[in-house]
C-alpha cells in the first residue's frame, strides 16, 4: 500500500517593488472618490515584479527560499511542477529548465501547467495522483504570477487588486497524522472571456489594434493584449460557486461544516470572501485571509495565506483546513488537508 500525501513545507517570494494605496491614488486622483468602495477590496499595497524578473525567475526564488528555510537537499526532489500564465519559451517546457536552475537531479520530472485562481489546489490533486499512486516521495508544487505585465496602465480596477509572488510548497509521503484528502473540481469555459487576455496566442495573435483602449461601464481601460476582468460576472460567479463547492467537498467526505477548523479561500478580493463567508454563516475567526500587503497574487494566493495561517497560529498541527480556489477558465477546486 502506497504512502498518503501531505503538505511538508511552504516558502514564499516576493518582488522588492512595493506599489501602495498611496501611489495608485497618485496615479488615478480621480479614485479617491471611490476610495470607501475601494476599501472593500482589502489591499492596502503590493508587489510588483521588475521588468526583467519572470514568472519562473520568482518562483526559482521561492523554492530557494523552501530549501534554505526548511533545510531541504534539492536532490531528494521527485518532480517539479511549475503553475503559471507565463512562460519563458514556446518550447521548451519552462519547468524543465527550473530543473536546471534548482539543480535538481536528472531523474526528476518537470511539467508546466497554465492555470490561474484555482492553480494551487489542481497543483495539489497532481502531486497527490504523483505520489498515492506512482509512489513518488516529494513533489516540489511551484506556483508563480506576474500578471501586472498584463494589466493596462489606465485599468484601476485591476491596478488596485492584483500583485506578483510565488510560493514554493513541498508534498511529501509517508505522515501518519497529516494528509491531502479528496477534490472537487469544475470548469465552465462557456464563460472563460470573463477573465482572458485575448491577444498574443495562436487564436488571435497579436496586431496593431491588440492595443487599441477599450473602455468599460465603470471606465477601466483595457486592450485585447491585457487582462479584461468582467468584475460583476466573476462576483456573481464566485459567490455562487463557492458555496456550492464547499458543500461538495464536505459531502464527499462526510463532514459536516463545523468539522472545518479553517477555511482559506483563493483570496479574490476581501469583499468577495465576506459575501461568501456571510452566505455560509461562517464565523470570522474560521475564515483567514491574507492579502492586505499583497494583493491577489493569482494561483500563490492560497499558499501564502496558508504559511501565514501557520505562522501565526491559526492553523496549527491536527487542523482540518478546506482550500478552495476559484477563476479564470473559469475553472474551480476544492479540497481537505490535514496538518
Amino acid at each position: 500500500m502506497l504512502p498518503n500525501s501531505f503538505i511538508k513545507s511552504i516558502s514564499y517570494y516576493l518582488p522588492e517593488t512595493v506599489f501602495t494605496n498611496d501611489d495608485f491614488y497618485k496615479e488615478f486622483p480621480e479614485a479617491k472618490a471611490n476610495q470607501e468602495s475601494l476599501s472593500k477590496i482589502g489591499v492596502k499595497q503590493r508587489h510588483i515584479a521588475g521588468k526583467e524578473e519572470l514568472a519562473s525567475d520568482m518562483a526559482v526564488k521561492s523554492a530557494q527560499k523552501l530549501f534554505t528555510e526548511h533545510n531541504m537537499d534539492p536532490g531528494s526532489i521527485d518532480f517539479l511542477l511549475f503553475c503559471a500564465q507565463e512562460f519563458d519559451y514556446f518550447t521548451p517546457t519552462t519547468a524543465c529548465t527550473i530543473q536546471h536552475r534548482l539543480n535538481l537531479p536528472l531523474s526528476c520530472g518537470a511539467l508546466d501547467f497554465n492555470l490561474g485562481c484555482s492553480g494551487f489546489v489542481y497543483g495539489l490533486s497532481m502531486a497527490k495522483g504523483l505520489i498515492e499512486s506512482v509512489g513518488l516521495k516529494n513533489v516540489l508544487l511551484l506556483t508563480s504570477s506576474s500578471l501586472t505585465r498584463k494589466l493596462h496602465p489606465k485599468d484601476r480596477s485591476s491596478r488596485y487588486l492584483f500583485g506578483d509572488g510565488a510560493c514554493a510548497t513541498l508534498i511529501g509521503s509517508g505522515s501518519a497524522e497529516s494528509s491531502i484528502d479528496q477534490f472537487v473540481f469544475g470548469t465552465d469555459g462557456k464563460n472563460a472571456e470573463k477573465i482572458m487576455v485575448k491577444d498574443g496566442g495562436a487564436r488571435y495573435p497579436i496586431t496593431s489594434q491588440s492595443f487599441e483602449e477599450i473602455k468599460d461601464d465603470y471606465g477601466n481601460i483595457t486592450a485585447a493584449a491585457y487582462i479584461d476582468m468582467k468584475g460583476m460576472p466573476v462576483f456573481s460567479f464566485s459567490t455562487k460557486i463557492v458555496p456550492s463547492i464547499i458543500s461538495e467537498v464536505l459531502h464527499k467526505h462526510g463532514k459536516q461544516i463545523n468539522d472545518v477548523d479553517l477555511f482559506i479561500f483563493h483570496q479574490a478580493n476581501l469583499f468577495i470572501i465576506e459575501t461568501v463567508r456571510k452566505k455560509m454563516n461562517l464565523d470570522e475567526a474560521r475564515v483567514f485571509n491574507y492579502m492586505e500587503n499583497v494583493g491577489n497574487t493569482v494561483s500563490s494566493s492560497i499558499p501564502i495565506a496558508l504559511y501565514e495561517a501557520i505562522k501565526c497560529g491559526r492553523a496549527k498541527k491536527g487542523d482540518c483546513i478546506l482550500l478552495a480556489g476559484f477563476g479564470v477558465g473559469l475553472s474551480w477546486a476544492a479540497t481537505l488537508i490535514k496538518l
